[in-house]
């Protein structure tokens, strides 16, 4: 397993640690879970950094980093439901995408192909994280929750955006098509 692969099972390790600063009642736990969030989250930045550069990118991070994004990011907005940051319908709405998008590519898989992660996606999983960590630090009572709700509902309107880039290409790309990048 190459060192891009290593860091993202690492973000994915990271999930229990967050849930459980954000869960365990002590002085500060909101700013400790929420620092721990975001140093979880750049290593996102990182291992595709690091991947670019080598020219080591795998199938297997193809994959398994866009969970690793998701299971972390989802895994904070649900802890900050109870915090009273944001109401429990604007989560459900975003976790109802992933979970659809998450459906397509596993139905991909089963027909031998990676759905890679798309421009929109990588934008909506970066508003997602900040977000979330906005919503850590409302949390903690750094500033008002009507920031992180904001945010929020960026990241909202996001999520569904990119999920409808995703539904659009995805009949072309299980077909075999070639798919050109938004941004190509």
């Amino acid at each position: 397993m190459n060192l891009p692969d290593q860091l993202t099972v690492a973000r994915a390790l990271s999930v229990p640690v967050v849930v459980v600063l954000y869960a365990w009642d002590f002085p500060h736990n909101e700013y400790w879970a929420t620092a721990f969030f975001c140093v979880a989250m750049a290593t996102d930045w990182l291992d595709g950094r690091i991947a670019r550069r080598r020219g080591t990118t795998s199938s297997l991070g193809t994959l398994l980093d866009p969970i690793a994004d998701k299971v972390l990011v989802l895994a904070v907005l649900v802890m900050l439901i109870e915090d009273g940051v944001w109401p429990a319908w604007m989560v459900v709405a975003i976790v109802a995408r992933e979970l659809l998008i998450s459906g397509l590519r596993l139905a991909a898989i089963e027909r031998g192909v990676v759905i890679p992660a798309r421009d929109l996606g990588k934008l909506k999983t970066w508003a997602q994280a900040i977000a979330a960590a906005l919503g850590g630090f409302a949390a903690a009572g750094a500033f008002d929750d009507a920031v992180a709700w904001w945010a929020l509902l960026v990241a909202l309107v996001l999520t569904w955006v990119s999920g409808l880039d995703y539904a659009r290409v995805a009949p072309r790309m299980l077909r075999g098509s070639a798919i050109k990048s938004p941004s190509a």
